[in-house]
């Protein structure tokens, strides 16, 4: 088998095995459920990633505040990363591993949910965001690889991918979130359609 056929292959198992696991689509459920219920009362849905976890990060948001399947009304959410003057003054008179934790003590509300995606479930900057995010009343949401690292401790929900493979884990997390901005938009904008 050729190496495209192999990588291919190893994304196809990874999704049988995700969907064979009740545990992830049962806490899958929860958080869509709960992200439903936080924007029913105001709220907003915050995201945060490094590099390439950076980029699904601020995807997501822009699938929730723009749209996702169907024309409706946009609803607040935000990757932390997106002012980067404020990422790269944060890092400068601080450090970087405070950059999220300073965004979520600035714009982060009660009610709101925080979605950290960390293939490690160790990046530090993240990490502190969630430790913030605990003492603001926000729900804690983290996507990650097998292990969970130190967000496993630090989430009111876990999805953690069983692999340790990078780039599956990525793909993993992006099908994870287009699942859930499906199902809040139908939720929050099925009967208009």
């Amino acid at each position: 088998m050729c190496k495209t056929a192999e990588q291919i292959k190893e994304l196809s198992v990874l999704c049988e095995r995700v969907l064979a696991d009740k545990q992830i689509t049962a806490t899958l459920d929860q958080v869509t459920t709960t992200i439903i219920n936080a924007y029913k009362t105001g709220n907003k849905t915050i995201f945060c990633g490094n590099g390439g976890s950076a980029a699904e990060a601020q995807h997501l948001a822009a699938e929730l505040s723009g749209k996702f399947n169907f024309e409706r009304r946009p609803i607040p959410a935000e990757a932390c990363h997106v002012n980067s003057s404020f990422v790269t003054a944060v890092s400068n008179d601080y450090d970087f591993t405070q950059v999220y934790s300073r965004h979520i003590d600035g714009f982060g509300c009660k009610g709101d949910i925080l979605i950290g995606l960390s293939t490690s479930g160790t990046s530090e900057n993240i990490v502190n965001a969630f430790k913030t995010a605990q003492t603001k009343g926000l729900t804690t949401v983290a996507l990650t690889g097998k292990t969970g690292g130190a967000l496993d401790a630090l989430s009111d929900f876990i999805i953690k991918v069983p692999s340790e493979n990078v780039p599956r884990i990525q793909e993993i997390h992006l099908l994870v979130g287009h699942i859930i901005c499906e199902k809040v938009e139908k939720a929050l904008f099925g009967d208009e359609h």
